[in-house]
């Protein structure tokens, strides 16, 4: 097995490196990507979490979480390029390899595939399964560094949310004066506590001041009552990480692709202002939605 960091993947994923060397094949290439199951799905978070210096920790948490790898596309086998034939041909391969790999090899699995609409949409409103569905031509050879022939399909949702706080943009307007550059987004759980979900920054131009203001006039020392937003890390800034709390009276609208782990997965955008609706009515059911989920 390759990848484009063998030292990557033994390093941060020292189970995966491991279940690879007892596949029966040796010559082989997979393109995949790497998952850590929970019960509500994939944690995108628990990922994150292998991105560590200390490899104490690495090794601890490869047994408490350990990941999984779903395969999709398989390039080169027993010294035969795969990649140079069309992606029907591949999905043979796979499939073949699949079954004589990974039926005694629990951490590799086969990623499904169908040529019917009616899988596909199931596959969309699995709860926390995935983000989206990725839609590829099948008359294609492997396409490497771009995206030609294939897209990524996913399910638009909208929720009303709270706005706990805000962050201000990184340059002053004329005047100098600072306006909100992003909303953060908080929704109520079951014990009634306010937990930040996510931020949404497709704020209107010509709306800013007036929002700046309307922040500003309800500013509090505290907002978020559960889950808050984060301290700095190695992949924000001093300045990304400042916040200003408000008292929880405004009510937004987003739309939104993926949530798992409390969180919005991606940045979210703005539907509408709900000044009709109570803020103690944003609450997470409304995030819950019928379905069970991918079967890999």
């Amino acid at each position: 097995m390759q990848s484009k960091s063998g030292q990557d993947l033994r390093r941060y994923f020292p189970e995966i490196a491991a279940a690879a060397i007892t596949l029966p094949e040796r010559d082989y290439v997979l393109d995949g990507e790497l998952v850590i199951p929970t019960a509500g799905g994939y944690s995108f978070d628990n990922l994150l979490q292998r991105i560590h210096p200390a490899e104490s920790r690495i090794r601890r948490l490869a047994v408490e979480t350990s990941a999984l790898f779903v395969a999709f596309d398989l390039l080169r086998r027993n010294g035969s390029d795969l990649a140079v034939m069309k992606l029907s041909d591949r999905r043979g391969e796979l499939e073949d390899f699949a079954k004589k790999c990974f039926a005694h090899n629990p951490t590799f699995r086969l990623s499904p595939a169908s040529t019917k609409l009616a899988d596909a949409q199931r596959w969309l409103m699995a709860v926390g399964a995935t983000d989206g569905v990725m839609a590829k031509r099948l008359d294609l050879p492997y396409q490497e560094g771009n995206r030609e022939g294939m897209q990524k399909i996913k399910m638009r949702r909208t929720a009303d949310c709270v706005i706990g706080g805000f962050r201000y943009g990184e340059r002053p307007q004329s005047a100098g004066k600072k306006l909100v550059g992003s909303l953060l987004l908080g929704l109520y759980d079951d014990e009634g506590l306010l937990n930040h979900v996510g931020f949404t920054s497709g704020i209107k131009a010509t709306e800013k001041r007036d929002l700046t203001d309307k922040l500003e006039k309800i500013g509090a020392e505290r907002s978020f009552t559960g889950n808050t937003p984060g301290a700095p890390s190695r992949w924000s800034t001093k300045r990304s990480s400042e916040w200003v709390p408000v008292r929880p009276k405004l009510v937004v609208e987003v739309s939104y692709d993926h949530f798992s782990g409390g969180r919005f997965r991606h940045g979210t955008t703005i539907v509408r202002w709900r000044p009709d609706k109570k803020p103690t009515q944003c609450t997470m059911q409304q995030l819950k939605m019928p379905g069970r989920g991918i079967r890999l």
